[in-house]
């Protein structure tokens, strides 16, 4: 065990936990505990959106994917910060408007009832325990080249702090470990890019020619083809990581928390110059990684790639610099585990027991005890399910979840929110469609059965729940017409 990491890991979790204590003090009501009462401004919440957003799987998957095959593995970071030109225009301030806690109260607004909350609900929870397995993997690999223990242990110890800091501090601790993890990831890449450039005389194209050099691609380093042959892979990864955001509900609840539309569109607005920027960087720092780090030791010390930026922080500094972007790292996988611990509570305490469970019938003492349990057996969960998935590259593993995201909760807000004959059925139908097309796919795709050549099925299951959502209210409203002309007879 290096000391010196380990001072920055024990520096991260004291600095956590006391913003936990003191947020926990602040979150004694429902609306405290779930939302932060409304109180964060705009630019706060922005950061916090951009803590929330910006996972393991970008720092360190993309760069390393990036460092190992050039053009195809940016293609990662071009779809996630796309995807918040979508957020922005379409969904940020419908879900503001009609949201109170959840993502299932939005939906609610149009179609009361407590079996579409707890459909909207299960499916927002499954999103979230799907999308902390890769952040927990890559705390897994990251712990244990902190602190030398075992990859298993590593993941228990994340998912026992981030259910902490959940089931104590509520969206105030969750908010405010995310604006910090956004103000240490910014400076540490920021400095990880100027010592980089430094060390190459500030001279851009001879990175980029060392980089191709050193490639086994060689001269098609920057060229598409060396991760994805076939393009419609491509087309189908793109348009998933595009429209997998605007179905994330870690991500869209974050617009509960200021108190009016102005400040929801300042939130995505600052977000997304926060996302820009650092994607930009990556696209330096896995260019870096491949000029400066051997491609025989990137694949050795982990064949996925997750490595790579601690792996570039070695090669142009030294213990401490290491350490620092360990500690950005961690402060990343914290940020966004909290983030989708809280999510999935936040909708069963809320959508489940509070409203499904209870109707409505029990105070706020009791709601948010649940809520802690709750945070104590997903976060058990999670873990288990993280424990076996040691050597796969986070992202994608994310990119998954964003299938299943953009096939289900995407098209039925958009939905929801724009098309004026979309009813109760068509909800139902999109949900349905877009999950079990997009589960089918993924587990029956390249590496399975074989129905598809493709490991990314955005470009089939999108438009499968977009499918099933239209056909299923056409159906039924033609129906609903038949049984009025036949006087109430079917």
């Amino acid at each position: 065990m290096n000391f010196t990491y380990f001072i920055f890991f024990v520096v991260m979790v004291i600095g956590t936990l006391v913003i936990t204590h003191w947020a926990a003090q602040r979150s004694k009501t429902a609306s405290q505990f779930f939302v932060a009462s409304g109180s964060l401004s705009g630019m706060q919440n922005g950061m916090a959106i951009a803590g929330d957003f910006i996972s393991a799987a970008s720092f360190l998957g993309i760069t390393g994917l990036i460092a190992l095959y050039g053009y195809d593995g940016f293609l990662y970071a071009a779809g996630f910060l796309i995807s918040y030109v979508i957020l922005l225009l379409f969904i940020v301030e419908p879900v503001h408007r009609m949201g109170t806690y959840t993502v299932a109260d939005a939906v609610i607004a149009r179609f009361p009832g407590n079996n579409m909350r707890a459909a909207v609900a299960v499916s927002g929870i499954l999103i979230s325990i799907l999308y902390m397995i890769p952040q927990l993997v890559a705390s897994g690999v990251l712990i244990r080249l902190l602190l030398g223990v075992d990859y298993r242990i590593s993941v228990v110890i994340i998912g026992v702090l981030m259910t902490v800091y959940v089931a104590f501090g509520g969206m105030i601790a969750t908010s405010w470990v995310q604006i910090i993890k956004t103000v240490l990831l910014m400076s540490g890449t920021i400095l990880l890019v100027f010592i980089l450039l430094s060390r190459m005389n500030w001279d851009l194209s001879s990175l980029v020619d060392e980089a191709v050099s050193q490639s086994p691609f060689e001269g098609s380093y920057l060229y598409p083809g060396n991760m994805f042959k076939n393009p419609l892979e491509k087309l189908s990864l793109m348009l998933t990581l595009i429209l997998g955001t605007s179905g994330l509900p870690h991500i869209l609840i974050r617009f509960l928390t200021v108190n009016n539309a102005t400040q929801a569109r300042l939130s995505a607005m600052s977000a997304s110059w926060i996302i820009g920027l650092f994607y930009l960087m990556t696209l330096i720092l896995g260019i870096g990684t491949a000029a400066l780090v051997e491609n025989e030791m990137l694949i050795q010390s982990d064949p996925s790639g997750n490595l790579a930026a601690l792996l570039l922080a070695e090669a142009v500094g030294g213990d401490f610099l290491i350490a620092f972007v360990m500690a950005v790292a961690f402060a990343t996988i914290i940020a966004v585990v909290t983030g989708l611990i809280f999510a999935a509570t936040s909708s069963f305490s809320h959508d489940l027991y509070y409203h499904v469970w209870k109707k409505g019938k029990v105070k706020d003492k009791q709601q948010l005890f649940v809520a802690k349990i709750v945070a104590g057996l997903i976060g058990i969960i999670s873990i288990l399910l993280s424990i076996e998935m040691d050597g796969s590259n986070v992202a994608f593993l994310v990119s998954i979840t964003f299938a299943i995201a953009a096939s289900t909760l995407f098209p039925l807000l958009f939905l929801t929110f724009y098309w004026k004959h979309f009813n109760r059925v068509g909800a139902y139908s999109t949900l349905l469609s877009g999950f079990l097309v997009s589960s089918i796919l993924i587990f029956t795709g390249s590496e399975g059965a074989g129905l598809i050549p493709l490991s990314n099925p955005g470009i089939i299951s999108i438009p499968a729940g977009f499918a099933g959502g239209m056909i299923g209210s056409i159906i039924s409203f033609n129906r609903k017409k038949v049984i009025v002309n036949n006087g109430g007879l079917p």
